[in-house]
């Protein structure tokens, strides 16, 4: 079944356009990976590098966590690929499945939408470690825009060399 993916709304306050647009990157995302097998998946763009759709996905699971979970809630969890905070280690797809891909990102995007909901503002402010200050809410939805249209760059070229499909 295709993914939905909704227009965000052409009038709207700053929050629900903000969480529009995100979503609908997440589901362009998504798209890329429509009818795909988990071989198609893992298939990588060029040596040396390692990336492929589910490599893309699993990156953006571990975006989402780190931006929602334990930044601006504060949770102390390690990525869902490294327990030593490598990044580089979920575009790795040996291995990987569509399913397992797929469920780790759905619920670390459920978490964020959560977290999200339940934050009183955008204003929000949170530490994020990385950086060594404080983050707003309104950023982190502005950042996660940023990420998830980049990489849906990187799908757009990878669905295609796949089996010539573009658009979505």
């Amino acid at each position: 079944m295709p993914t939905e993916r909704i227009a965000p709304p052409l009038t709207a306050g700053e929050r629900e356009t903000l969480r529009a647009f995100l979503d609908f990157h997440r589901a362009t995302l998504a798209g890329k990976c429509d009818d795909l097998s988990d071989e198609d998946l893992r298939r990588r763009s060029m040596p040396p590098s390692n990336l492929s759709l589910l490599g893309l996905v699993r990156h953006m699971c571990e975006v989402e966590r780190t931006w929602f979970r334990i930044v601006l809630n504060g949770e102390d969890l390690p990525l869902v690929w490294s327990d030593e905070f490598d990044y580089q280690a979920a575009y790795d797809p040996a291995g990987a499945t569509r399913a397992e891909a797929f469920a780790a990102w759905e619920a670390e995007v459920e978490h964020a939408r959560r977290i999200e909901r339940a934050a009183e503002s955008l204003d929000v402010t949170a530490y994020n470690p990385r950086w060594q200050q404080d983050v707003s809410l309104r950023l982190v939805m502005q950042h996660m825009i940023h990420e998830y249209a980049r990489h849906s760059g990187h799908a757009d070229f990878l669905r295609e060399g796949i089996d010539g499909v573009t658009g979505v």
